[in-house]
């Protein structure tokens, strides 16, 4: 009688965790329907539940994670740090090396799903002429995050390598969910992510950006408008269900994002149309990206639900409840 499946989701707590918990948990047909899920949590927790298992301590430290993989039959790894110099090693690659420590060693494991980043090549820092596929080198932009990302996805493929590991990795771009989308066009201190726009245009311009509502065309180094790549956190859940038992999957990378990314002119265009907001050009020093997804279609039969209006609407529509505060645990 095969073992019923046990799944570890590390960053249980984040924005993609706590879905994927849920997600699990809910599922109530195929391979995983019925598993029991256990939570690494950190500085926050997750409140018991049926078939729901927390395990609170730090991924860096080997005794938690040998803790943590006890009896695991697979791994959803997304406990990661930010541009935090004296965490992201310890956080990000040591903790790491410990999960697949103790899966080669454990005897359990079906497979381990990382989910990467496009940190790892790039993102919007470096100019890409063509799509990005999983076959470009590695190319970290300057600081720890994107280092990180490369030497994750790495330690993943060698392990793979070294000892027939069953891993995975799913990149994915930046990662949106509720009203994420609207909050990094905005001009003021409650901007999500980078750039700042506020520090691009003055204080001066910005408040009076914020009072009329303007959103940002972001231009590229070359002049032209940005496009840059998202995923709704809906979307890269929906990866990682399939990815954690589809056979196509073993020893693979895929891109997980949206089927174009979002050109600022565009978006621009639509949130005048729809909702009467102006816009103003902003100069960076970005370039243009396409993450390319058509691996993920094609061998997992994977399919995002979102594009750039369904985006846009979802954010600009979604409406805090008093018990939903807006806290931005990392900044991007």
């Amino acid at each position: 009688m095969e073992r019923p499946r046990l799944v570890l989701v590390t960053g249980a707590t984040g924005k993609v965790g706590r879905v994927v918990v849920d997600r699990l948990l809910a599922l109530d047909g195929g391979p995983l329907a019925g598993a029991k899920v256990r939570a690494l949590c950190h500085n926050r927790t997750l409140d018991g539940r049926d078939s729901l298992e927390v395990v609170s301590g730090s991924v860096e430290r080997r005794e938690v994670a040998e803790q943590a993989m006890r009896d695991v039959t697979d791994v959803v790894h997304l406990a990661t740090s930010k541009e935090s110099p004296d965490s992201v090693m310890d956080v990000a690659v040591k903790g790491l090396f410990w999960l697949l420590e103790a899966a080669r060693a454990g005897g359990s494991l079906r497979r381990f799903v990382l989910v990467g980043g496009d940190a790892s090549v790039g993102h919007f820092v470096y100019p890409h002429q063509v799509p990005v596929t999983e076959s470009q080198p590695h190319s970290a932009y300057p600081g720890c995050y994107a280092l990180s990302k490369v030497l994750e996805e790495t330690m993943l493929e060698q392990y793979g390598i070294q000892y027939d590991l069953d891993v995975c990795c799913l990149r994915a771009p930046w990662i949106m969910e509720k009203d994420d989308f609207s909050h990094q066009l905005s001009f003021g201190d409650d901007v999500f992510g980078a750039p700042r726009w506020r520090d691009l245009v003055g204080p001066e311009l910005a408040d009076r950006y914020v009072a009329s509502r303007t959103v940002p065309r972001m231009l590229g180094a070359d002049g032209r408008t940005v496009k840059r790549n998202f995923v709704h956190v809906e979307d890269l859940v929906d990866a990682i269900v399939v990815a954690l038992d589809h056979p196509g999957a073993r020893r693979q990378t895929f891109n997980v994002s949206m089927d174009e990314p979002v050109d600022y002119g565009e978006l621009a265009a639509y949130l005048e149309r729809t909702r009467g907001l102006p816009s103003v050009d902003v100069a960076t020093p970005f370039h243009s990206t396409w993450l390319d997804n058509a691996k993920a279609k094609f061998v997992l039969g994977w399919r995002p639900r979102y594009d750039m209006a369904s985006m846009a609407d979802a954010a600009f529509d979604y409406r805090r409840a008093p018990d939903d505060p807006r806290i931005v645990w990392y900044p991007g």
